[in-house]
């Protein structure tokens, strides 16, 4: 049995079955939300989007086809280097830990599909949006699109079996001590697999404290990926935008 749950994120999205697991993500309903975002946040032609915990790119690569300059960071090797086989003159991936500063400046830095609130370490989570202050320039916008943390929880699937690619995942969801918790088992290639996903059950309350000591003002706060009004009940999505 392979079981890696230390930095969680460091080992399972390294995994070619992390991939596997979500390759149906729904790609139409991302560009809408970038469409929409881009639109909302009215970025100058050609403007700089840092895209933090990028993964293998996608929504950095849609950023580009709409004229921006758009550099990708993320902690995976693996998928660094299957991003950069799209790399052109405006658009760049490399491995960087999005609780440090990245070295240049930007009109927007995202945050996506959540992609934050990983960490064991809670500090790390006011680092994220402390390097995210450094890494705007005096125009800039940035942008956590996070879970709505009372929708997940009320229509929490307790388990179920996931098949893709002739691999069954058995997943097992919770909440604990603070934490939306995903156990994940299958078996690949003759092998048997354990991943754990932990993200922390951050409100928009806790993000908004969270703002306040990293000294940076919320200005707006949406629910869904075509902007609509945030409803902390009934909202899928919490998405906020702040400087």
């Amino acid at each position: 049995m392979t079981k890696l749950t230390h930095q969680w994120y460091a080992s399972w999205f390294d995994t070619p079955y992390y991939h596997i697991l979500y390759k149906d993500r729904d790609y139409s309903e991302a560009q809408l939300f970038m469409d929409n975002l881009t639109n909302y946040l009215n970025l100058p032609e050609k403007g700089k989007i840092l895209d933090l915990a990028c993964g293998k790119g996608r929504h950095s690569i849609y950023l580009n086809t709409l004229g921006y300059d758009v550099t990708g960071i993320d902690l995976s090797e693996q998928s660094i280097a299957a991003a950069k086989s799209y790399e052109n003159d405006s658009l760049h991936f490399e491995v960087h830990d999005m609780t440090k500063p990245y070295p240049k400046r930007f009109d927007a830095v995202f945050n996506l599909f959540t992609s934050f609130g990983y960490f064991e370490d809670e500090s790390c989570n006011l680092k994220t949006i402390k390097a995210i202050k450094s890494e705007l320039n005096t125009y800039g916008f940035g942008v956590i699109d996070f879970m709505n943390v009372k929708y997940v929880i009320d229509n929490l699937v307790a388990e179920n079996i996931k098949t893709v690619n002739d691999i069954e995942f058995h997943q097992k969801r919770r909440l604990e001590n603070g934490y939306i918790v995903k156990d994940i088992s299958f078996t690949a290639e003759d092998k048997s697999f354990e991943f754990q996903e932990r993200v922390k059950a951050l409100n928009l309350k806790d993000f908004k404290i969270l703002f306040e000591k990293a000294g940076v003002h919320l200005l707006d706060v949406f629910g869904d990926y075509k902007l609509q009004a945030y409803h902390p009940e009934s909202s899928e999505r919490l998405i906020m935008i702040f400087k």
